[in-house]
Parts: structure tokens; sequence; C-alpha cells
């Protein structure tokens, strides 16, 4: 099998396992949403341990670690990344999957801009169109639901901020998601604990089996981005924006079919909007690519 598409499958595997979250979460009820993202850092502190271990990779936390600005940034990114956890498994297990996947169809386009706004990025004409496009969606589902949708831009702007925060150190995947986890999993164990002791947890009445569960969410979390940072040093950077769309149509499709949350005329609209925004965006990224490609000067033959 090539590598290319081996790279395409180990992101088909990564973002079908991120849409089908939607699934996944309920599964862990009567756990509440902040029960479930405490167990998702102390598990996914453990895991990565383990696969650290075996990979033999702990030097790298360790130079991570000796980093005072890496430390702090990837602080931030674990601020964000479990705001961004919270939202999501609140507004699964209260049954907005719809809403969720529209902040995951938005969020290239949130990063297009954190790009501009922190890097100094420049946006084609293309991409400020796709950008324009996605604030007219946003009006028209705003005008629809008589509240802008703050659940898709709260997981669109966290997530891409994430991203963001990430780009800014060189750090693995592994190695990034440990230091993440371990400076959040005192507070992660301290709410375990209050929960528990007001009776608000979930462990003492559901038995073995849902430990079992809410200790599979360490793996849930890790392997995703293990199988995604596998992939994107495999494919090129336009694939990986294609594959990224598998995520949020596959919540949508739940959303809709599976748990029948209700799509009326005006929110059809709005997505249609945003689904024709990223149409220009991704078809201005192809065009970027081919033409970076064909500007490329081809090396001289040996000995000329």
């Amino acid at each position: 099998m090539s590598d290319r598409r081996t790279g395409v499958l180990l992101g088909l595997a990564a973002y079908g396992l991120w849409g089908a979250f939607p699934l996944y979460f309920p599964l862990l009820e009567p756990a509440g949403g902040v029960e479930i993202v405490a167990h998702r850092i102390v598990w996914s502190l453990v895991f990565v341990a383990l696969l650290l271990t075996a990979l033999r990779s702990w030097p790298a936390v360790r130079q991570a670690l000796a980093d005072r600005p890496t430390v702090l940034i990837l602080a931030g990114a674990a601020v964000l990344v479990t705001g961004n956890w919270l939202t999501f498994v609140l507004a699964v297990n209260a049954g907005h999957v719809v809403e969720t996947s529209l902040g995951y169809f938005i969020n290239p386009l949130v990063s297009v801009l954190l790009g501009v706004a922190f890097l100094g990025e420049r946006l084609r004409a293309l991409q400020w169109v796709a950008v324009g496009t996605a604030a007219v969606a946003v009006v028209v589902l705003t005008v629809d639901n008589g509240r802008p949708p703050w659940i898709a831009l709260l997981l669109a702007g966290t997530f891409a901020t994430y991203g963001l925060m990430k780009k800014l150190v060189r750090v693995a995947a592994a190695p990034g998601l440990f230091v993440e986890t371990l400076l959040l999993v005192l507070p992660a164990l301290v709410v375990l604990v209050v929960l528990q002791v007001r009776g608000a947890g979930s462990l003492e009445d559901a038995g073995a089996g849902h430990l079992l569960l809410l200790a599979s969410s360490g793996i849930a979390t890790a392997v995703p981005l293990l199988l995604f940072a596998a992939s994107t040093r495999r494919i090129p950077l336009s694939t990986v924006g294609l594959l990224q769309y598998v995520t949020p149509l596959m919540q949508l499709a739940i959303g809709v079919f599976v748990n029948g949350e209700p799509m009326p005329p005006a929110r059809v609209v709005g997505f249609s909007v945003v689904w024709l925004a990223l149409v220009i965006f991704t078809v201005d990224g192809l065009r970027a690519g081919r033409a970076a490609r064909r500007a490329v000067p081809v090396p001289a033959p040996a000995g000329l």
C-alpha cells in the first residue's frame, strides 16, 4: 500500500472516530458533562503515559517541560481544549448534535481569520469571499434561532484557537497531549472527588462497566489524535483539509437521522450557505496548491 493511501486511510479513521463521538458520549451517562471531561483528562494522561513508555518518547516530554514558554503555551492550549470538550459533551448529551456539526464546519474559516490576526497571514480574494459567506450563514441562523449559534461559535473558536496555540510550539502529538493533560490532571481529580463527596458523581451506583466506559474516554481521546498526526505526515495538507469535513458530516447525519433533531427550512438555508463558503474555500486552496507546485523549479540534471 502506498504511503499516500495509508495516510488517507489513517486520516479517514481519525475523522471517522471524531465523527462518531455523538454516539459515544451518551453511553457515559449518568455521568454529567463536567464529570465526563474530568475522567477524560485523567484517563488520557494514563493512556498516553503508557504509549510514551512503549514508544520511548519521554525525552520529548522532558524537553517540553524544561522550556517555560512551551509550558505556558501548552497550558493555554489545555484550557482551550478543556473548554472545547466540555462544550461538546454538554451539547451532545443535551441533544444539540446538529449545532456541534456546524461548529466544525466553520472551524477552518475561523482558523484562517486567526492566522490573519495573529500570524500576519494574508488572505486571497476568494478566501475573503468564503469568510464573508460564512458570516452571512451565521446571521441567517441567528435570525432563525432568535440567538447566535453559541454552541457552534464556541466549538469553532476554542478549537481554532487551540490549533493556533499548538502551531506556536514544536511538540509532537503524544508528548504534547501528555503535558496538556498533566497540567489539568490535579484540577480534574479535585472535581471528581468533590462530585463523589457531594453525591453528584456517578461511580458509586453505576458499577464496574460504567467505570470501564469512563476509562475508555482516554483511549477515545488519544487514538484519533495519533491517527491524525500519522496521517498528516503522509499526505498533503490540502488532502487533510478535504478529509476534515468527514467529522461534521457524520455529526450532522447522526443529529438528523439518529437523534431526530429538526432541520427547519431556515436552518437548511444556513447550513447550505456554510457549505457554499467551504466549497469556495476548498476550491481556492486546491488552486493555490497547484499553482505553488507549478512554481517550484525543476532541478537541472546532474553534471550540467
